[in-house]
Formats: structure tokens, sequence, C-alpha cells
């Protein structure tokens, strides 16, 4: 499996740059008690089908047509991939699918189109029907290409996703630049408290952080996670990625809205990390057809402006930090990040301090940060 692919998931909001999405639910959402299983990424089932080698050749022969039809055509309709990204996708899946030892072998037989020993048996991870099907739903649904293969590389984890959970982009590995590079440096000491991430989707902040928390541990103490997310689909899927990673006494994964499952640790926590709902409700029409129409909506609406849930979260965060504790939060954009620094100024006078505004890899300030006093 490739350690990095991005697969072009934007908003579509704006053709001219890429907007980073949210992972999290809204308040709005109904609790539920059901217990849900998580689905096994592609590349994490056992090879208990087959196929020939001339079958395998066909299905390739007509999800690479397939792909090549689109053409720009998603370009010109809402900044989706092109044919090019799609044939590229298509290789993703292919090393996924095909059983490890004999991989490098059978893709080098496709890409060159030999015919040799047609009727040799390919080991695979699905039935090829299952993959006549899901490829048509990426090409004709434009169902997100990580929900087809089940997991998304993120930083240097590769993270179960499904539907029902938001896809992690790389713009939100800032945050956790942010914790090493500004909390933990500069105040060493927050290595060994409980951090927390809200809405947490995937797990990914949740795990990265406490695999930082560890980096920066000074003898056998060592900081804790707990990571909130009110979706049950979300919590069995984080919980599923925390245990994978072996980090389930570091990381606790809870269900609830925001700050309500830490009612436990108010005014305890060392350190608050969000990547919560932040686009403007006008814009979700605009969205990327594999945002819009398989994401989760109110995963993506943070109200009229955007800012809904910042707010309750710049409203929490206050009570929820210890002296000294750090905050970081994602959002749309220039324009909220400075509306969040404006209303924690007049609004929180004396809370906090060392606040900074810090931009995401495209140069687009994104992210808001801080100490409590």
């Amino acid at each position: 499996m490739l350690k990095l692919r991005s697969s072009g998931l934007s908003c579509g909001v704006c053709a001219n740059f890429r907007i980073p999405i949210p992972r999290c639910y809204m308040n709005s959402i109904t609790t539920s008690s059901i217990d849900v299983k998580p689905k096994v990424p592609l590349y994490l089932r056992p090879p208990s089908f087959s196929a020939s080698l001339s079958e395998l050749t066909k299905w390739h022969k007509w999800a690479k047509n397939l792909a090549s039809s689109v053409g720009s055509s998603f370009i010109n309709l809402d900044n989706g991939p092109d044919s090019t990204l799609l044939r590229r996708e298509l290789n993703w899946l292919l090393q996924d699918l095909i059983e490890l030892q004999h991989r490098s072998v059978i893709l080098s037989r496709l890409e060159s189109d030999n015919n040799e020993n047609p009727d040799v048996s390919v080991a695979l991870r699905a039935p090829l029907e299952e993959m006549y099907c899901v490829w048509r739903q990426r090409i004709e649904k434009r169902r997100p290409f990580q929900y087809v293969v089940g997991c998304e590389h993120w930083r240097d984890l590769v993270l179960s996703v499904q539907e029902g959970v938001l896809i992690p982009r790389p713009e939100t590995e800032v945050i956790i630049d942010l914790v090493e590079g500004v909390a933990l440096n500069n105040a060493p000491e927050l290595a060994q408290g409980f951090w927390a991430d809200l809405g947490t989707g995937s797990g990914a902040i949740a795990i990265a952080t406490a695999r930082a928390l560890a980096t920066h541990a000074h003898g056998d103490a060592c900081g804790r996670v707990i990571a909130t997310d009110l979706s049950p689909v979300a919590v069995a899927v984080a919980t599923s990625n925390v245990q994978r990673y072996g980090l389930q006494d570091v990381v606790e994964v809870r269900k609830g809205s925001w700050f309500e499952p830490l009612k436990d640790v108010q005014g305890k926590l060392a350190g608050v990390l969000s990547n919560p709902p932040y686009i403007p409700s006008g814009d979700i029409s605009g969205l990327q057809a594999e945002v819009g129409q398989h994401e989760p909506i109110l995963a993506l609406d943070g109200g009229i402006t955007g800012t809904n849930d910042l707010l309750h979260l710049i409203d929490g965060v206050t009570s929820m930090l210890k002296p000294g504790g750090f905050f970081a939060f994602e959002t749309h954009g220039e324009k909220q990040c400075k509306f969040l620094v404006e209303y924690i100024e007049n609004e929180k006078p004396g809370s906090f301090r060392d606040m900074n505004i810090v931009s995401d890899f495209a140069g687009i300030q994104r992210f808001v940060m801080g100490f409590r006093q």
C-alpha cells in the first residue's frame, strides 16, 4: 500500500484552491445506542478470493476505460477528479486488492497487457463482482475513493474510514505540528496531562496527538487523550483505529457531544483540539459531489456563518483548560480566524495568552491557537 495517496477530495466551493474539511458532527445529531461494527479496509482483508489473470485483465480494462471516459467533466462540474487521477486511484485499488506475494508481477503484466498464462490464478482480497460494483459507484455515483478502499493515509497513519465518518484531510495535520512545535516545545509539562480531541471522527487527531505526547514524555509519565464524538459510527471507527495502533491504554473514545463527556476533567485539560463543522450553510450546495453527496452534511455545516460550533468550543474551552493549557481549532479561513480572535479578545478578556493565527500548507489562514492564562 502506498504511504501517501491523495484522492483530490475538496469542497468545491472555490475552484482555485482546495478547502480542507472537518471531521466531526454537529450538536444536532440524534444520539443512538446502535452498536456499529466497523468495516475492514480492503488492504487488511485476507486474500480469500481468486480470479484468473484473464478475468482480472478484463476487469482492469473495463475499469480503466470507465475512468478515461470521465475526461475533465467532473472538474468542469464541481472541481472533481479528472481521468488522470481516477486512473491513479485504480492503480491504488489494485495494490490493495491483490495479495502481496505476487502483486508486483501481476501489476506489471496488467500494465503491459502480457497475455502469457491467462488461466493462472490470482489471489484477491475481494471478489471481482464486488470490484465491478465499487468502481461503478466510484465513477457513476462519485463515491469517495477512501470509502471504496476503506482507509485514508494521514500523516504517518493508515486510518480506517467508512460512510458516516468524514475523511481526514492533509491540512489538518498542521494541528499536530502545532501540538509538537508550539505546545510541547514551549510547555513540556503538557505532555503529561489530559488532552481532548473533540469531534474525533476517524480518531486521526487523537491518535497522532497520543504518539506526539509519548515522544515528548519524560520517564514513565505520559499524557492521555480523550476523544469524543456524537456519532456512533465515528465512535466505533475511531475505537477500531485506536486499537489497531495499540493505543487503547492511552486514548479513550467517549460518545457524546463536544464537552459533555468530559465533565470529570473540567478545568484539568492540558490541551483541547478540534476540527469542527465550519462550512457556511449557503456554501453546502457547492461542495464537490464526493463530499456533498456522500460525507455527512451535518459534519460540514457550521451554520449561517460557519461559526456556530467554533463559538461553542471557544466558550467551553475557557472552563475546560487548566492554567497554561493549549488549544488549537481549525476554521474555514482568514475571515473566521480573525472573527474568533476578536471574539476571544472582546468576550473572554484576560482568559488566553499568546493567541495566534496559523496558515495551512496553501498559505491560507486556517487555525486559531493559544494558551489559557
